[in-house]
């Protein structure tokens, strides 16, 4: 098992899962973290930490296609292993749905 960041880390990008992860297995893109599923250990510490609840055990039906998603961009992202700053706008962005459009493929600075 491993666990996967859903479209709800559009936009928001909190590291606070980034920095409880024992084994760095988070990667940054421009708006957007992802877990590569291959470096998870399936610990869990990360679930509870983020504050916009986008992070889910791959074993929930709605992770299958963000498992996809994740693993093509962590192959593609720089590791990011120090907690940063959220977005100044992250909170506007919160409660909004529906942003997988909004995600940009571009790499983020690790």
């Amino acid at each position: 098992m491993t666990y996967v960041v859903t479209e709800s880390c559009i936009k928001c990008k909190h590291t606070d899962c980034v920095a409880v992860c024992p084994v760095d297995c988070f990667y940054e893109g421009e708006n957007m973290l992802v877990i590569h599923p291959d470096e998870c250990i399936d610990c869990g510490v990360c679930e509870p930490e983020c504050p916009v609840d986008a992070i889910l055990a791959d074993t929930e039906p709605e992770a299958a296609k963000w498992l996809e998603l994740n693993t093509e961009l962590a192959n593609i992202w720089p590791v990011i292993v120090d907690q940063k700053d959220p977005p100044p706008d992250a909170e506007k962005w919160k409660d909004v749905e529906n942003k997988l459009e909004l995600l940009s493929r571009n790499p983020g600075e690790g």
